[in-house]
């Protein structure tokens, strides 16, 4: 298989033959809520050009793989999860993009639990860092992160994928506040709990929250059911 490849190379016209060296990589951008904070799972990059800088999980395609299961392969190498959703974002492919070459690399974003998920830690490390915080990563991995968070706020209003975000059972009082983190705004309480009502996203658990600082809260858990069809009708999320 390989000598067909190198024929096929070789009878190329010698203009074409650069189109076969040009590499492909995938970004996994991993958000999860802790504390209040939206955050994403970054590495140290092992690269002397980004020595000490920290970068997404990300690696290059092999010959072999499609572009989903290279994702699948980098997070189940690099964490040890292999249970999350992966969607497909963007590709990037600026010309000077990675110092080694020509790299296109194509960003799939995650929303996990942390509590649920515990990343298997490697030997250039990997931390949550609240997204808010970030001046600079290394690459472009910086453009990919809000490129990806840009595309989780264009969803959560008419998608119920937040509560990827959540444990099986939240208060009204922690799902505001993950909407806030991820929107960047404050929301008006009142408003915000009577969109969700009207939506009927959530099931009230009849519980009351344990152990909490403030005047315990009702617990709901995410309405399943009425999203079996992959359809939900949706209003505009009130600030």
């Amino acid at each position: 298989m390989g000598t067909a490849l190198q024929r096929t190379i070789h009878q190329l016209r010698s203009e074409d033959r650069e189109f076969f060296q040009i590499a492909f990589s995938v970004d996994c951008v991993i958000f999860g809520f802790d504390k209040n904070e939206l955050k994403v799972l970054l590495i140290k990059s092992d690269l002397e050009e980004f020595n000490n800088q920290w970068s997404l999980l990300g690696d290059l395609v092999k010959p072999n793989e499609n572009l989903e299961n290279a994702s699948y392969r980098v997070l189940k190498e690099r964490t040890g999860l292999d249970d999350v959703y992966l969607e497909q974002v963007y590709t990037f492919g600026e010309v000077n993009r990675h110092p080694a070459g020509r790299v296109i690399s194509t960003a799939y974003y995650s929303l996990i639990n942390i509590k649920d998920h515990q990343p298997k830690f490697c030997d250039n490390e990997l931390h949550w860092h609240p997204v808010n915080e970030i001046s600079t990563l290394a690459f472009d991995h910086k453009t990919i992160l809000y490129t990806c968070l840009e595309r989780l706020q264009s969803k959560i209003e008419e998608h119920p994928i937040v509560f990827n975000l959540l444990p099986e059972k939240f208060s009204l009082r922690e799902l505001q506040n993950l909407y806030e983190a991820i929107l960047g705004v404050k929301m008006d309480r009142r408003n915000f709990r009577k969109k969700f009502f009207l939506m009927n996203w959530l099931e009230d658990m009849n519980e009351l929250e344990q152990d909490v600082p403030h005047r315990p809260g009702k617990l709901y858990r995410f309405n399943a059911s009425r999203f079996s069809n992959g359809k939900v009708k949706s209003t505009p999320m009130p600030v």
